[in-house]
């Protein structure tokens, strides 16, 4: 037996189930509901309203095989195997993430395929993977952002089985999964839910119609995306999620719906016994999504640091353009390293105003920034996908890692950086409509042409050439240049995971000089000294050197209170 429900305030909905129509009955708060004996998991079901040419998926619905527009499925959570009874959790302090594309990350694309793969990133050091969305969308494959059922993986990558597989056996290798999910719109196709109720706002953002979190209708709106929440939460045993462009999600209520999922999300976590994780994206630079409720904040646990990338993708690149404006001086990168922020409450020239707001050094560590040299925007938004590799010499590359890995932020790893892979990772999708391809491919093109690129040269997103080069390839790991700068990435993992002064996660700890093409870093016990400059360079670091830990280039000498480091190189020394 199935109870089918659905939220219909404002019109009689009749489910389809297996081919037969079936009247709902009314319930409480605008909701329909009914139970078939005969529907069991596998049964596929779909609902009917008046002003509806077709019956329509479930806007709750757990399983779309069929793709977006077709029947929802029964789906028994209980049913799965589940083998990973002992696992514990991963909490984020101390861990570090690597962001992977289920679709691009092996040649078939699919979540048993990654499972195969799951051995490199043990081998590499890593915490805990962070998937792009995986929740069903529009087509075969796509970055995962346009997302249309909250409830369902994509049936293209495996499905929920597929999902829970690929968590069980990441579980069972000590890595932790956290999942990047969507609600702060609909993708273009495929969203049926706001057919049904009042699921979308009065206002818009930059990706389209905003979701009503505090008008008529709302509470049940929150409580559709809380209970998307707990259920990757709880029934795919996922650890943790990062939340899509949270500065999008207007809610003006007296308690913002992230306050409110993060006090769900700790209830869950206490039932579980195991560490649950809310990361922020968001571009408001503001420290009051990290801070804890009774402090006044909302209590996520970490949030995206966009500054850290642009200070590090500036400097490195000698990039202006944009938002990388204000950036690309070593004034920038030790603001950032021992605040998090640059701007913050500073003039941005980018948006013609002032900016964010401080972070309390004293009370808020490090680890609560996630901070990255690649990630999918900053390599997929640029017109043609092309990562730091195609860019920066192998020294540069070894440097901009040895900064990353021995900050104070939890560092995060975009797929195939740790052996520089050389494969574009672009913006793709497979919209099977004209209409909405179309609309992709030219907006694409239009994008970066008034940017000064000639259209020819940006790729076509619908091409399915444009997909097939942004996987991975996996040959690469073992030839020259790449298996150097993997071996580098696993060594300053290692020493970050061991060494005293690295694991330390305060702010008001880290102490930040720089010269002329040279950065030095204290944290504790250790000093990180890097040349940026294509000539050796002496460089102070204010202590007498006990060993050095680390070299990205051989021949560094130590002469009393400085180092000499070789051209375009990294090094890391213990100090007395």
């Amino acid at each position: 037996m199935t109870l089918f429900s659905v939220w219909a305030p404002e019109k009689p909905v009749r489910v389809v189930v297996a081919g037969q129509e079936h009247e709902m009955e009314s319930a409480e708060d605008g909701w329909w509901r009914l139970d078939v004996p005969s529907a069991d998991a596998g049964t596929d079901y779909a609902f009917l309203l008046p002003d509806a040419d077709n019956p329509l998926p479930d806007p709750r619905s757990p399983w779309q095989p069929r793709g977006v527009h077709g029947p929802s499925r029964v789906y028994d959570h209980s049913a799965f195997a589940w083998t990973d009874g002992s696992w514990t959790g991963r909490q984020l302090p101390g861990s570090v993430l690597y962001e992977l594309h289920i679709g691009t990350f092996t040649p078939a694309g699919t979540f048993d395929a990654a499972i195969e793969r799951l051995d490199h990133l043990v081998d590499l050091g890593v915490d805990m993977v962070e998937l792009l969305p995986v929740n069903a969308f529009n087509g075969t494959y796509n970055w995962g952002y346009d997302g249309v059922c909250w409830f369902a993986p994509h049936e293209a990558y495996g499905g929920p089985d597929g999902l829970k597989r690929f968590v069980d056996a990441a579980h069972a290798k000590g890595l932790g999964v956290v999942l990047d999910v969507v609600y702060n719109h609909f993708g273009p196709s495929g969203a049926y839910a706001p057919m049904f109720a009042p699921y979308l706002g009065g206002g818009s953002n930059a990706w389209g119609s905003s979701v009503n979190l505090d008008g008529p209708g709302s509470d049940q709106v929150r409580r559709y995306i809380i209970d998307s929440v707990l259920m990757w939460l709880r029934d795919y045993h996922v650890d943790g999620l990062r939340l899509d462009a949270v500065h999008a999600l207007h809610d003006e209520g007296a308690v913002h719906l992230l306050e409110q999922m993060a006090v769900e999300v700790e209830s869950l976590s206490t039932e579980l016994r195991r560490p649950l994780s809310l990361i922020a994206e968001s571009d408001l630079n503001d420290a009051k999504l990290i801070t804890p409720r009774e402090g006044g904040g909302y209590g996520l646990h970490a949030q995206w640091d966009d500054d850290v990338h642009h200070a590090l993708h500036t400097l490195l690149t000698g990039e202006r353009q944009g938002y990388y404006g204000d950036f690309g001086s070593l004034d920038v990168l030790r603001t950032v390293l021992e605040g998090a922020f640059f701007h913050a409450g500073t003039w941005s020239s980018f948006r013609g105003r002032r900016h964010g707001r401080p972070v309390d050094r004293q009370r808020t560590p490090g680890h609560r920034f996630v901070a990255f040299l690649q990630n999918h925007d900053q390599i997929g938004n640029r017109a043609i996908g092309d990562r730091l590799t195609a860019t920066l010499s192998p020294g540069l590359l070894k440097v901009a890692a040895t900064l990353l890995l021995t900050s104070p932020f939890t560092p995060m790893l975009f797929m195939g950086e740790e052996w520089a892979a050389s494969s574009p990772w672009q913006y793709f999708t497979s919209h099977p409509e004209p209409d909405l391809a179309a609309a992709v491919q030219n907006g694409r093109r239009k994008e970066f042409a008034s940017h000064g690129w000639d259209e020819a040269e940006v790729p076509d997103p619908q091409d399915p050439a444009t997909f097939e080069r942004s996987k991975l390839d996996w040959s690469e790991l073992g030839k020259p240049g790449h298996a150097e700068m993997l071996d580098l990435y696993r060594k300053l993992i290692r020493l970050r995971r061991s060494t005293p002064g690295l694991t330390d996660p305060w702010l008001h700890q880290v102490e930040v000089w720089h010269g002329d093409q040279h950065v030095v870093i204290r944290r504790g016990p250790c000093v990180v000294a890097a040349n940026l400059a294509g000539t050796p360079q002496t460089v102070s670091v204010r202590a007498l050197p006990r060993a050095v830990l680390l070299a990205t280039s051989p021949g560094v000498i130590v002469e009393r209170d400085r180092l000499v480091l070789p051209p375009e190189s990294a090094a890391v020394v213990s100090v007395r």
